[in-house]
């Protein structure tokens, strides 16, 4: 078993006053993507920017690599890749001398031409950063967060500002971090992203984590998951309701419409057409009703994540 690639222990941080992180833990398992979503003001800028090492720990204990940010930054920075929301750049260097310039703080850095070509800068290579648009700055920071090689990214934001297919581009790419065992960190607002890269998710409001699993735990775990069978009226629930899992529930609401609650999943699917078939049942219509991640998000936070 290996250790995480970031674990942090009920981690506290204050801005005067302001409580922003309040006993926070999480863990981030090596090779994997897991993403880091929360309300603005929730505390997950100021948490990654604390095991990036640009914020000392008020209390608690954060380790990335298994190195304390802060005291062992000297060792971390070579192995680790940020992406930053905005910034990061010489206003008036040209993209490709900044790249250039990154590529020659490592022993090991990736050819920069090859990352130019990938992420679609060749044709403002020589544009001073000011000049780049929205989009074009975002490619640059992505390229430059992983030119080194890094055993770990924390991408912020990776694709605020990109059209569509530099978006798919920057997917592909994460996906191929994870295929060769890098560590991705990610934050970002748009929910169907999270669910397609995500391997895992912690939702974090008021500085602290209030959820955590795979996309598809988060969405299983809703309330209002269902599945919708249409047959004859005044068909024995009860009898339905002993051949169902542990934790689902059947209700008729309008006759001949009804209603199971409960974990939605392949086998619950077949175990009712099942039920129905060995019953004499026939149904009219079966259908899945099923949160998306950003219903879930919404039903936790109470928030949008804009």
């Amino acid at each position: 078993m290996f250790p995480p690639a970031v674990e942090v222990i009920d981690l506290v941080m204050r801005y005067g006053a302001v409580t922003a992180v309040d006993g926070l833990s999480l863990t981030v398992e090596p090779g994997t993507v897991t993403a880091i979503l929360g309300p603005n003001g929730a505390g997950k800028t100021t948490t990654i920017e604390t095991c990036e090492g640009f914020r000392r720990p008020h209390a608690g204990r954060v380790r990335v690599l298994g190195l304390d940010p802060i005291a062992d930054a000297r060792e971390l920075r070579p192995r680790v890749g940020v992406m930053l929301q905005s910034g990061g750049a010489w206003v008036g260097v040209r993209a490709d001398e900044m790249l250039r310039h990154m590529a020659s703080l490592y022993a090991h850095p990736l050819d920069t031409r090859e990352l130019i070509e990938r992420l679609g800068l060749q044709s403002c290579g020589a544009t001073p950063y000011r000049r780049l648009s929205g989009g074009q700055q975002q490619r640059l920071s992505l390229a430059m967060a992983l030119v080194g090689r890094p055993e770990l990214i924390f991408l912020d934001e990776p694709t605020a500002g990109l059209d569509p297919q530099a978006r798919r581009t920057t997917w592909e790419l994460i996906d191929e971090l994870r295929s060769n065992g890098v560590t991705t960190v990610l934050t970002t607002h748009f929910m169907d992203e999270a669910e397609a890269l995500s391997d895992r998710v912690h939702i974090v409001d008021s500085g602290h984590v209030i959820a955590s699993g795979t996309p598809n735990e988060l969405v299983q775990s809703a309330t209002d998951n269902a599945l919708r069978l249409v047959a004859a009226p005044g068909m024995d629930i009860e009898k339905l309701a002993m051949a169902l899992p542990e934790g689902t529930s059947v209700t008729e609401g309008q006759p001949g419409h009804y209603l199971i609650s409960g974990a939605v999943s392949p086998a619950l699917l077949a175990l009712v057409t099942g039920w129905c078939a060995d019953n004499g049942i026939l149904a009219e219509s079966v259908s899945v009703s099923r949160q998306t991640l950003e219903d879930r998000f919404l039903d936790l936070t109470g928030k949008a994540l804009r």
